[in-house]
């Protein structure tokens, strides 16, 4: 193991560039276990003739494989580069997108949506309630406070705090019901995910900043080099994630 090829390798791999929400750049480096619900299928199964709102579209990329009716779909994004991308993309296909710089304030009025959908990105269970129409629905899938940690802690030395084990399907299916939703399905899953490749670390690590809070090569290369003489001793490194799905429902009679 050549430690300074090891360096220059990764300190490349650390300094791709990185759009949208797409991960397509490591996809051969990594497998992952499927989930058992199909995310995509049940937001189709919901989507006729509604007024559609996908919270935190990244660079849209999903939003624009669902197929959704133009002029009666809209998106938030939070993060500017991604805003500036999808400015340039979802108005071809009749897709209003709009900055948000607080959960608590979704730019639209209340009771707009038919149809609200979430992945990956963070909410405020009052203001998807206000933004719903009654009879609307919420689908969430959402990646669990357990996500990586024993990853993030052998890149770390120690488990980050910026995102609390306690979010989990449950708390949230409650703070969604002390709003007024009813909760119609809700799943939860620990999927392992196997890395055959240290670079493909390093550059969902550098991503996935919140996981990872201070990672750099530099300051974790002795324990980036820990991980590959594991690589090659079992082949793979494996980590475990942490995903939950739920879908609420805003009663009818109800404001």
């Amino acid at each position: 193991m050549n430690k300074n090829k090891l360096m220059e390798l990764w300190k490349r791999e650390e300094e791709q560039s990185f759009k949208g929400w797409d991960f397509s750049y490591i996809r051969e480096s990594h497998s992952e276990e499927e989930l058992p619900w199909d995310y995509r299928s049940i937001v189709k199964n919901h989507m006729n003739d509604k007024v559609l709102l996908d919270m935190g579209t990244g660079g849209g990329e999903f939003l624009l494989s669902l197929e959704p009716k133009a002029g009666m779909t809209y998106a938030t994004e939070c993060y500017p580069p991604n805003i500036e991308l999808c400015k340039k993309l979802l108005p071809k296909y009749g897709i209003e997108i709009r900055a948000i710089e607080s959960d608590e304030h979704i730019p639209y009025d209340s009771s707009f949506f038919d149809l609200v959908i979430n992945r990956h990105e963070s909410f405020i269970a009052g203001e998807v309630y206000r933004i719903l129409k009654p009879g609307g629905r919420f689908i969430t899938q959402q990646v669990g406070g357990k996500n990586n940690k024993e990853l993030s802690k052998l890149l770390l030395g120690k488990y980050p705090s910026g995102v609390s084990m306690d979010f989990n399907m449950e708390n949230t299916a409650t703070r969604l019901q002390a709003v007024g939703f009813k909760v119609v399905n809700m799943q939860e899953f620990f999927p392992r995910v196997r890395y055959y490749d240290i670079g493909a670390v390093v550059y969902y690590a550098k991503i996935i900043e919140w996981e990872f809070p201070g990672f750099s090569v530099e300051s974790c290369f002795d324990r980036l080099c820990n991980l590959q003489e594991k690589l090659e001793r079992d082949g793979y490194i494996e980590s475990m994630e942490h995903r939950f799905l739920i879908e609420a429902v805003k009663e009818t009679g109800v404001r």
